[in-house]
């Protein structure tokens, strides 16, 4: 029985069945050409590079590709990455199948399926809650299956619905402290804020962006949802709840630079943003404390402006959190 990629240590070889997550053929410095691989299975995923690659070896060992890796597990600029000595792609016939090699989230489906709903009924406004509930319904099977993004935050499957459902409980605690904030409108963008990913994106295994992704997004795709509904519904197109609904979703990122094609011009939109920005942080940075060795520092995180993060030599809390990735 082979060991998961994340029970191996530093300096010890490995032998194990994975999933190639990502795949791409990058040059040298030299001009040579290799390939920038991330494997993956339950236990979470790790990079690893295979040197003199060609075309040949990036089309068979590609994006969603399962194979059998025999290497070493590496320290490189403070994080983990596999020593490749050979790859193996493993054939249907030896019983492996794409979901073993899924992460999910902490939480179980059923779980926060109930959650929501109890969120969707405390929107009190018609108009935000008959979309929401039309579009939980018609995306329902996607939305609780698929991640919130391909590799920066919430990348497992039932992200998408963890995401929503953490900002949900701090839009909670927010409308609480603040009676001012329109706390039906807060749940509504919460829940419809990042649905287009479910367009947007391929799903749980080896996610990729579609086409729609690529040429779209997801900020659009879902005002476009949105949209469809109320003409489904019989609701106003014209009317102010619709329209401010379709202000939260297209101006949750917050910034032009964000991709985002309006800037927060509702108090609950402005809120929407912070606390999508929120989640993915505490989330990013939490994934990666929890790969780093006590007392030392995180790998420089993308999303985070390639900062780097200290996990405590004593940290209960963290100790304590549930596995991420």
């Amino acid at each position: 029985m082979f060991k998961r990629l994340l029970d191996y240590n530093d300096g010890e070889e490995l032998e194990t069945v994975v999933l190639i997550k990502n795949s791409q053929l990058r040059h040298t410095k030299n001009d040579k050409l290799y390939l920038a691989l991330m494997f993956g299975d339950s236990s979470g995923e790790i990079r690893g590079n295979y040197w003199d690659a060609n075309n040949q070896d990036a089309a068979t060992f590609n994006t969603g590709t399962i194979v059998e890796l025999n290497g070493k597990r590496e320290e490189y600029h403070g994080g983990p990455q596999i020593k490749i000595y050979s790859l193996r792609v493993v054939g249907p016939q030896e019983g492996y199948d794409l979901n073993q090699f899924i992460k999910s989230a902490p939480e179980k489906i059923k779980d926060m399926k109930e959650e929501i709903n109890k969120y969707v009924f405390d929107i009190l406004n018609p108009t935000w809650n008959r979309i929401v509930r039309y579009l939980l319904k018609k995306w329902g099977k996607r939305f609780f299956d698929y991640p919130a993004g391909k590799s920066n935050h919430h990348a497992v499957r039932g992200g998408l619905a963890y995401h929503t459902l953490s900002m949900l409980r701090d839009a909670k605690g927010i409308a609480d402290n603040y009676p001012q904030v329109n706390r039906s409108l807060l749940y509504a963008g919460c829940i419809l804020h990042d649905m287009g990913k479910v367009l947007e994106l391929t799903g749980p295994a080896a996610t990729q962006y579609t086409t729609e992704g690529n040429l779209i997004g997801h900020l659009v795709l879902i005002d476009e949802q949105i949209m469809m509904a109320a003409q489904s519904l019989k609701i106003d197109t014209e009317s102010e709840d619709l329209l401010l609904l379709r202000h939260m979703v297209l101006s949750h990122h917050g910034k032009y630079e964000y991709g985002s094609p309006k800037l927060p011009a509702l108090l609950e939109a402005e809120i929407l943003h912070r606390i999508d920005d929120l989640d993915a942080t505490v989330y990013a940075v939490t994934n990666a404390l929890q790969h780093t060795k006590p007392g030392t520092f995180t790998e420089p995180l993308m999303g985070e402006d390639n900062k780097r993060y200290y996990r405590p030599k004593k940290d209960e809390a963290l100790d304590k959190s549930k596995p991420l990735e």
